[in-house]
């Protein structure tokens, strides 16, 4: 398929998640998304549903047409009727528990019922021991979308058993990073050249414990030279 051809019969897609200039991690992943898609299939339409966090209305571009805010359930449902008038082909979800009002998120559910279009969801979050609450809310979000996304195997693992998601329906789609220059430039502009770098996947919290990490390696025989 030629980088001028669609999909199939895709022609106009919309992606539903936080987008830029909101400051958020699921923002920066849905504009890039939406980036690609465009730079790829030039063909296709693809437009953004922006959640906006309570209280807070952005400076987007064009290519978000419509706004919801996360804690008012009637701007779901407007969402919803723009959607199904919109001849829209896929609605892309982008799914994080935190963007979506209502108790673990779950204000998407009504919206997720009543569009008239396949659902392509990608999970940004997939949780080992979910409470009442989120294991209801992702076992309705599987059920309703066409296709699951996930980022890692672990990812479909725990969708196959913890929400008992049939493995066919689930694709892996390893999380995209940016073409970067050579670490001695950038660990020169960072001012830390001759140094030891850690990088950590996502955002820190005490249960990641780099801590570890680093006993583990010097348990190894790897030895921290002051670095970074």
């Amino acid at each position: 398929m030629s980088q001028d051809e669609s999909p199939g019969a895709v022609q106009r897609v919309a992606l539903l998640g936080s987008h830029l200039p909101r400051h958020c991690g699921i923002a920066t992943f849905t504009t890039d998304l939406a980036d690609a898609i465009s730079a790829t299939f030039p063909g296709i339409e693809c437009g953004v549903v922006a959640m906006n966090d309570a209280g807070r209305r952005h400076a987007y571009g064009d290519r978000v047409r419509f706004e919801i805010a996360e804690n008012d359930l009637a701007s779901y449902s407007r969402a919803t009727d723009f959607l199904n008038v919109g001849g829209i082909d896929v609605l892309c979800l982008q799914h994080e528990y935190g963007i979506f009002g209502g108790k673990a998120g779950s204000h998407i559910l009504a919206l997720l019922s009543d569009v008239r279009m396949p659902i392509v969801t990608t999970l940004h979050t997939i949780l080992s021991e979910p409470t009442v609450e989120q294991r209801r809310v992702m076992d309705e979000v599987t059920r309703l979308s066409s296709r699951l996304v996930v980022m890692s195997r672990c990812g479909g693992e725990l969708l196959r058993e913890v929400h008992g998601v049939p493995a066919d329906k689930i694709d892996l789609i390893p999380h995209g990073i940016p073409t970067l220059p050579s670490s001695r430039a950038s660990k020169k502009r960072l001012g830390v050249e001759g140094m030891s770098l850690i990088l950590t996947f996502g955002l820190l919290s005490p249960e990641e414990d780099p801590g570890m990490s680093l006993k583990r390696r010097s348990d190894r025989g790897w030895r921290w030279d002051g670095g970074a």
